[in-house]
């Protein structure tokens, strides 16, 4: 019976990857103010289509933006989703889906500055993105609770 689970657990693991489709992270879409901070901060998520899931981020300050970001949700050459982001005119990251859930995503790059990971957890009319990883060696986590918004909130 031993080598009869053994087999199968190696059996499994030898499977290749599941694509998953990108609809699955639908639960993402739509507009989301950051908490605590001025309007017109937060991020505007397009639904799935094409194959791709688009977003940005603003945040002001003092009225003045301080931050952006355009973000990219994509099945990279290998057939698993990625997420690419340029924040504030940088060269664009990309991380790849390690950990995906009914209402939360996870995407890794271990090989950036920071952050290393990209996570999403949604909660009803609650969103919380965090990214995470280590900055000048320590370890850094940077969380950004959000609440669902009508798009007129961003002028859409």
């Amino acid at each position: 019976m031993r080598i009869v689970k053994v087999t199968l657990i190696l059996s499994l693991l030898s499977l290749p990857a599941r694509a998953v489709d990108i609809a699955v992270l639908d639960w993402l879409s739509g507009c989301w103010s950051y908490d605590g901070r001025e309007p017109g901060s937060g991020e505007v998520w397009m639904p799935p289509a094409g194959g791709t899931m688009l977003a940005m981020s603003r945040t002001v300050k003092q009225s003045k933006t301080i931050a952006f970001e355009f973000m990219q949700i994509l099945t990279d050459e290998s057939g698993s989703l990625v997420l690419a982001a340029s924040p504030s005119g940088q060269a664009t990251a990309t991380f790849k889906l390690i950990e995906t859930g009914e209402y939360s995503v996870v995407f890794e790059n271990p090989d950036h500055d920071f952050p290393q990971r990209i996570l999403y957890r949604r909660d009803d009319d609650r969103l919380s993105g965090r990214v995470e990883g280590v900055s000048n060696g320590k370890p850094l986590a940077i969380e950004f609770p959000m609440t669902r918004v009508d798009c007129d909130a961003f002028g859409l």
